[in-house]
């Protein structure tokens, strides 16, 4: 398994200043690194956690187009665009990498992986994601066919919120993966609402919220927290809502 000075991505930082009228200036993952000398990774699993609007995806696409990835998912080879919507925040991040480059990387976005399965489609290249269409599968089957055929090993893979498309028993499969894959040499950044993959053994966990970015435990992160009571007693937490 990497140990750290072997990690892909070893770092980042914000390298110039980000003007105040640019949105990217109000998400709170931006104002927190700007805090920060530099955020650096010290395990080959790590997934970052926060509210919607805190700006994980942004984070997570431009650590991916940093490292040459297709912004809306693919691997470098992948050449395809519906429209020109991400950040700018790649162009402010400077990204220090391993003197050995991964063998294999992909970035996996849940929201434009319909858009990517087309693509797949029309370059033909059905024998890297097991010889069948992604869309001639389930949403769910389609996203455990790409990882667990594409996903080769050695590598460098971003992840997007992907247990949108699974099922609970789907997103155990992916953490079977996943942990496969990491004792392989890869090295695993995520972001994600799941506390299943959350719970995943060796994670290093990182919050955003309130302008702040730091390490945290499986325990103390909000969708832990609210999971437990909702299913500890689901029409008492129901009351309460409405």
């Amino acid at each position: 398994m990497l140990e750290a000075k072997d990690l892909y991505i070893r770092s980042f930082f914000i390298r110039k200043e980000i003007p105040e009228d640019n949105y990217l200036s109000d998400l709170d993952v931006v104002r927190a690194l700007q805090k920060l000398p530099e955020f650096r990774f010290s395990s080959p699993l790590t997934i970052f956690v926060g509210e919607n609007g805190s700006g994980k995806s942004t984070l997570i696409e431009a650590l991916a187009l940093n490292i040459g990835l297709n912004a809306e998912g693919g691997s470098k080879h992948f050449n395809f665009e519906t429209d020109n919507t991400h950040s700018e925040l790649y162009d402010y991040l400077k990204v220090e990498k391993s003197y050995y480059p991964p063998h294999d990387s992909f970035f996996l976005r849940a929201e434009s992986f319909y858009t990517m399965a087309s693509y797949v489609d029309e370059i033909g290249s059905y024998r890297s994601v097991g010889g069948l269409s992604l869309h001639k599968q389930s949403h769910g089957e389609s996203f455990m066919a790409l990882i667990e055929n594409r996903f080769w090993g050695e590598g460098l893979y971003i992840l997007d919120e992907p247990e949108a498309a699974l099922s609970p028993a789907k997103t155990l499969e992916l953490m079977v993966r996943i942990h496969d894959l990491v004792e392989q040499n890869s090295q695993f950044i995520i972001a994600t609402h799941s506390p299943l993959l959350l719970a995943m053994t060796g994670a290093q966990l990182f919050k955003i919220e309130s302008d702040s970015i730091y390490e945290c435990s499986y325990e103390e992160t909000e969708h832990v927290q609210l999971m437990r009571q909702f299913l500890e007693d689901p029409e008492r937490f129901q009351h309460y809502l409405y």
